[in-house]
């Protein structure tokens, strides 16, 4: 490996001063409820309304105001994901199989109650995120969806296109707030008018207190993921255009100063080039103040010997985001392991995944690929089993379960098996 750019070295993403903070602002809202949060809103966004709801009056208003086409971009997206998120349900089946005479073993899929979308603000207005928290999880079955976003300061207006496309893609219920308040208030439920119920998991991105917030909430709730500073890597042949592969590098750099983009090449030529491209488009590009900052300290070009290399390489920076452009783009798919969202070919690019394609864009950070895939419909819904037991079933199981629990010296355990195998079986039929 030879690296023809280097990242430069960073600090942790999350300090000891953003943990103490989110800490007590949980902490606070847990015990005090209602008159934390406001006081919370009012400090970090000045904002303190009679009521955080929106009506769906204000709601409508507001997505009347959004010019049709962009309407229109934003129901092809819904329809986009609804549909992939509908097809990727289908694959998912319940189970009832007879494992041993007598002996019946089960799985369902149950989806979850209530769940929580946090839609982010801050720098850019991220239409797609309500696209990807709220419609997905409806299409698993989800009874209710509350989504919550942030005003913008000492207005609390919301930004008319994500109103439209939380409203569209089937939020119940929407919430004027932001940031570490809005993640506790639906952890542990709000009394406003109406209330904002707890919700049994929260979803979506935010930035370091918003991924904090839900660092240290999961359990009270659960959470999709952990998602820290969005990533991009390429891997890219000479057969690649150094211009398109800099302009991904760069649009994926746009979303903070913080967010890595790296290319792995076999060429050298081409290496060299994208960087010299990248230099070049900055000198124009529309966001060059974050991307170029991004791209300056944490873009990376690795120039390694082989396609085998390039994929062992790929797999140890286990990107969020991860294009092929090869010549042969393919050969990857069976090869590569650990990624969020991979985008095969020159025409695929994380633009696509990002904004509505299908896919969902909300996925995998700081190496945790190698564990977890993203959002999907799956998350929303619980695999839970079950059994039953006849007579028949209990003779061939309860001897050695009984005696797995007598080798572990939990005797109550061994006595609640051989119990069953006293002719105790009601008159009414034999099942356990």
């Amino acid at each position: 490996m030879e690296y023809l750019k280097q990242a430069q070295p960073q600090t942790p993403a999350v300090s000891q001063e953003i943990r103490d903070t989110v800490s007590r602002v949980i902490a606070d809202i847990e015990r005090e409820g209602m008159p934390a949060v406001r006081r919370y809103s009012q400090q970090f966004d000045d904002w303190n309304p009679p009521s955080f709801y929106l009506s769906p009056q204000t709601v409508a208003e507001g997505a009347a105001q959004v010019d049709p086409q962009i309407k229109q971009s934003i129901d092809f997206a819904i329809e986009q994901v609804r549909k992939f998120a509908e097809l990727q349900k289908a694959t998912l089946h319940d189970l009832e199989v007879e494992t041993l005479p007598g002996v019946v073993l089960g799985h369902k899929h149950i989806p979850v109650g209530r769940v929580g979308s946090y839609v982010p603000g801050g720098r850019y207005p991220l239409i797609a995120s309500a696209i990807m928290t709220i419609a997905v999880p409806k299409v698993a079955g989800v009874g209710q969806v509350v989504a919550t976003t942030p005003p913008m300061r000492g207005t609390g207006k919301v930004n008319p296109a994500q109103l439209y496309a939380m409203q569209q893609s089937g939020a119940d219920a929407i919430y004027a707030l932001g940031g570490v308040q809005a993640m506790a208030a639906m952890a542990f439920g709000l009394e406003d008018a109406p209330p904002l119920p707890a919700v049994d998991m929260i979803v979506g991105a935010g930035n370091a207190y918003v991924a904090e917030a839900k660092r240290q909430l999961f359990g009270v709730v659960g959470i999709d993921l952990l998602a820290g500073p969005t990533e991009i890597c390429i891997l890219a042949d000479e057969s690649a255009d150094p211009s398109v592969v800099a302009a991904d590098l760069l649009g994926q750099a746009e979303h903070g100063a913080n967010s890595p983009a790296v290319l792995v090449t076999t060429s050298r030529s081409l290496g060299l080039a994208v960087i010299k491209e990248a230099e070049r488009l900055l000198l124009t590009w529309p966001t060059a103040a974050v991307a170029g900052q991004a791209w300056r300290e944490l873009g990376q070009v690795i120039l390694v010997a082989s396609d085998e290399e390039m994929a062992e390489v790929s797999d140890q920076i286990a990107s969020e985001h991860l294009e092929v452009q090869t010549r042969n783009p393919r050969w990857f798919l069976s090869r590569l392991r650990n990624y969020g969202s991979l985008f095969l070919g020159h025409n695929a690019t994380v633009v696509y995944g990002d904004k509505g394609i299908g896919t969902n864009h909300v996925l995998p950070t700081g190496r945790a690929a190698r564990y977890t895939g993203g959002l999907w419909v799956g998350k929303f819904l619980k695999t839970v089993t079950y059994q039953t037991v006849s007579d028949q079933g209990n003779r061939l199981v309860a001897p050695p379960i009984a005696n797995v629990a007598d080798a572990e010296g939990m005797a109550g355990h061994a006595i609640t098996a051989r119990i069953r195998l006293q002719n105790r079986a009601p008159a009414s039929g034999n099942q356990g």
